[in-house]
């Protein structure tokens, strides 16, 4: 099998992994806060979850870059091992948290040392050929969303069989596995970059954003992780109300976030495939305009059924999105510089994750839950428009040449 071939796979499995373990209780963050912290207020627990949940990204957005400039000097995997390693210990702490102030402090951290998965899109974007990048990078986030699927599943029933708390030691300890696991089967045949080709973080940075193409990719990722993550801190609280405060929430919870995730593996790697075909940017464009118009009726659903339906569509989708920008940025940059690259999406990714939970979190409390769905929508159709001028109006994408 070929080397990349196999690398893929294998961060394929290491990834499902890591993903399902992290997301065996981010999901019931409010649920958490409520239970083991004693919050009873709707308003105060969705405000916590809100800035709990996007701490992690505050740091990374920061880190990212300088995780990526190392990552194009001395190698993509030593990148993964370092924030895999760091991040079991880490999130395993977590579960030993005394104060909401103390799980926010350990959230930070986390972000300052994560990484795993953009260092592993970095790695595949980088050895794949570009011809089959879309097909490839697809690939991995159906893996990674597949992880993302079991992980609810398996915490809303471990949640009330060993308490949220031991959760994040059983993450911290699979993250651990799945790092030893890429130790050991993954290769990567790193060449130094020559002295003319290394460059410090402002030479980085001037060189990403004098580009016409690079700056429009980070805006539309930055919107696409603002809009998709608004609804995670209230999702928990808008089920518990669509059951009239009757029923296991963190299960249907879980069943919810599962819908929309087997969706995204099934239409993930298709749509990379549609993509390498006949540009990224047009799946892209078409998956925006389709999960805008399914927010809207989410604002509306009456029950549990209607929402977990409504869900999966979206992620059919979800699987079109971030693949389609990770191969765009793909298409766009040097070899020798795609970590570089990908560190700086990964800081907007990031800082769309933090403000996404942040903002919806507060407006929920302040307006309605409805209204985080309507707005969602509206900045969706906002970045589809986006997308439009940016790659539609103007010259064809100009690629790379290595």
């Amino acid at each position: 099998m070929e080397t990349w071939r196999r690398n893929l796979y294998v961060l394929c499995g290491a990834l499902f992994v890591v993903m399902m373990a992290m997301s065996m209780v981010m999901p019931f963050l409010p649920l958490y806060i409520q239970k083991d912290f004693g919050v009873e207020d709707p308003h105060e627990v969705t405000a916590w979850a809100g800035v709990i949940f996007g701490a992690n990204f505050l740091t990374a957005s920061l880190v990212s870059p300088i995780w990526g400039n190392l990552a194009d000097k001395y190698g993509r995997k030593i990148m993964i091992l370092r924030s895999g390693y760091f991040m079991s210990v880490i999130i395993a702490a977590t579960g030993f948290a005394g104060s909401l102030w103390q799980l926010l402090a350990l959230r930070l951290l986390n972000g300052t040392v994560g990484g795993i998965i953009p260092a592993s899109t970095a790695l595949v974007a980088s050895n794949a050929p570009r011809e089959k990048a879309g097909w490839a990078l697809g690939l991995l986030q159906s893996f990674v969303t597949a992880g993302s699927i079991m992980g609810p599943l398996i915490g809303g029933v471990l949640a009330d069989r060993i308490g949220f708390r031991m959760i994040f030691v059983v993450t911290g300890s699979l993250v651990l596995l799945a790092t030893l696991v890429i130790t050991f089967t993954v290769k990567e045949a790193f060449v130094p970059p020559k002295a003319r080709e290394r460059s410090s973080l402002s030479d980085d940075f001037r060189k990403i954003f004098t580009s016409r193409e690079l700056p429009a990719v980070f805006f539309v990722t930055v919107m696409i992780q603002f809009a998709l993550f608004s609804i995670v801190p209230v999702l928990p609280i808008y089920i518990s109300q669509l059951l009239h405060q009757q029923g296991n929430v963190a299960f249907w919870a879980g069943v919810v976030q599962a819908s929309t995730g087997i969706a995204n593996v099934l239409a993930a790697p298709l749509l990379g495939r549609l993509g390498d075909r006949y540009g990224s940017h047009r799946v892209l464009f078409g998956s925006l305009l389709f999960a805008a118009t399914l927010f809207v009726p989410q604002a509306l659903a009456a029950n549990v059924t209607q929402l977990a339906v409504l869900r999966f569509l979206l992620g059919l989708s979800l699987g079109g999105l971030l693949p389609s920008v990770n191969a765009l940025l793909r298409r766009l940059t040097p070899s020798h510089m795609i970590s570089r690259v990908y560190g700086y999406n990964n800081s907007f990714v990031s800082m769309g994750s933090m403000l996404g939970p942040m903002i919806g979190g507060f407006l929920a409390g302040f307006v309605s839950i409805n209204g985080v769905f309507l707005m969602t929508s509206a900045l969706l159709f906002i970045n589809a428009g986006w997308v439009f001028f940016s790659f539609f109006r103007k010259k064809p994408l100009r690629e790379t040449e290595t």
